[in-house]
């Protein structure tokens, strides 16, 4: 069985623009989530998925010259973007991922990655569905035949989320979740504000040029209030915002 990562990314964020591309610890932002979607061992090829905006060029650019693959499509059709990236790369799953996240760990990857391949008649995996990690360290698994199938149906806002039409229906669809002791849910490393970006700069200065373990990232939080307290005001924008 083949699963590929595929990466959303784009510069138009409306909270912070081109926060994709910000430095981090010397690093593009999308770097840091190629460099742990390669890391990831049950990952057969990572692909970059940005829109065919001009000013999505630079993203393109940073990707290719990262050496994984890049599918361009709409900007705020983001599940047509995957399901171009399948049609061009194909697999049996997808794991989604999402370029604000740059602190992913690759064995969260693994693991869920893990998960379906040792139960693959499930048709979504994912920490998801009951969240225990920090906010900024989802994974996602989708299977091609759920991806296309939902692609035919969605509308609105599951367009731009992807699998959300999916975890939203258990009744259509078989999920399982993976989850984490102790919780640590309370956290967020995600970068959707400046706050978020400064807050993960001061992390990366205590952590290894690598992508951290989410063990390693809960006992540093843990240990450190101040850090915590860096972006402990933002709100996480509601699902339907897009």
């Amino acid at each position: 069985m083949r699963i590929n990562a595929v990466i959303q990314a784009r510069t138009g964020s409306t909270r912070f623009h081109g926060k994709v591309l910000a430095d981090l610890g010397g690093h593009p932002v999308l770097e840091w989530v190629v460099r742990a979607a390669r890391a990831a061992t049950q990952i057969n090829q990572v692909i970059v998925a940005t829109s065919t905006l001009a000013g999505d060029d630079p993203v393109a650019d940073l990707a290719a010259s990262l050496g994984v693959a890049v599918v361009r499509g709409s900007e705020d059709d983001v599940l047509s973007r995957f399901v171009a990236a399948l049609d061009a790369h194909p697999a049996d799953a997808v794991v989604r991922l999402t370029a604000d996240c740059p602190l992913l760990d690759p064995a969260l990857i693994d693991a869920v990655a893990g998960a379906w391949a040792a139960s693959p008649g499930h048709d979504y995996v994912s920490t998801v569905l009951v969240r225990c990690l920090p906010r900024g360290l989802d994974v996602e698994l989708v299977t091609a035949r759920t991806l296309r199938a939902v692609d035919r149906t969605a509308y609105g806002h599951d367009r731009v989320h992807v699998t959300s039409a999916v975890y939203a229906d258990p009744a259509a669809y078989r999920l399982l979740g993976v989850c984490v002791t102790p919780p640590a849910n309370d956290l967020r490393v995600t970068l959707d504000t400046l706050e978020d970006l400064l807050l993960l700069r001061a992390m990366i200065a205590e952590l290894p040029d690598a992508p951290p373990s989410w063990r390693e990232v809960v006992a540093l939080l843990r240990s450190r209030p101040d850090l915590v307290a860096i972006n402990s005001a933002v709100e996480q924008k509601p699902l339907a915002a897009g």
